[in-house]
């Protein structure tokens, strides 16, 4: 059995594979309470697509959980959310984007945490404060749009509030959730921001891809547009 500090190696080489499938398949061959803490170091990692590929994992690995221990994967969800909690001593990266990745891929959790998730883009609840932890929580709030839109709309008004960011992942992140929701309430917004043409990365399908904040503006319309819409 590898110890701890040689597991940890261990996935990060196998995160390194460009086969989403293949990559995912060889964690979750691992018990998934011991290879989760693995996957959480990653979020620290210096290579952005090992700590974005680390998050998607971290999905996996906990909705597959889920299905079989339900108690076990509420522990690492509250872990998640201890993260951002300033009394954790920490900052909490990767925090957001691994709750809204798990919550994609589990229904079930989406249920029980989607509300807690929302309520860190409300100023009036458990507003998070850091801008790097933000555009997390935008990326995770787009992400769970992504499976179950519904889940997200109660904060869309938090969301949308980033268009007007000077940060232009905050801008995109924001766009890209708001598309995701499908929310029409912010259809006046998002086409001024059409224009942006701030370059981001935003991580999707395994890679990460370069994208203008104009560009995920433009599909976020083209998403909830009612002249887009089957009557």
């Amino acid at each position: 059995m590898a110890r701890p500090g040689n597991l940890k190696q261990h996935i990060k080489q196998v995160l390194g594979g460009s086969a989403r499938e293949a990559v995912i398949e060889q964690i979750l061959s691992h018990r998934p309470r011991r290879v989760i803490n693995a996957l959480i170091a990653r979020f620290y990692d210096a290579d952005p697509v090992i700590r974005w590929r680390g998050i998607a994992a971290a999905g996996a690995v906990v909705a597959r959980l889920a299905d079989a221990d339900r108690e076990s994967a509420r522990v690492i969800m509250r872990r998640l959310m201890w993260m951002l909690n300033d009394e954790s001593g920490g900052i909490g990266w990767g925090a957001p984007e691994a709750m809204g990745e798990i919550m994609a891929a589990s229904p079930a959790l989406a249920a029980e945490y989607a509300k807690i998730l929302c309520s860190y883009v409300h100023p009036e609840q458990n507003y998070l404060e850091h801008p790097g932890l933000q555009c997390g929580l935008l990326w995770g709030l787009g992400r769970l749009a992504q499976a179950e839109p519904g889940r997200v709309k109660n904060a869309a008004a938090g969301i949308a509030a980033f268009l007007e960011s000077a940060d232009p992942y905050h801008r995109g992140f924001a766009a890209w959730a708001l598309g995701n929701a499908g929310e029409p309430g912010n259809l006046q917004d998002l086409r001024r921001l059409t224009a942006d043409r701030a370059e981001i990365e935003i991580f999707d399908h395994w890679h990460m891809q370069a994208v203008s904040v104009g560009e995920l503006a433009r599909q976020a319309v083209s998403k909830i547009s009612p002249e887009n819409k089957e009557d």
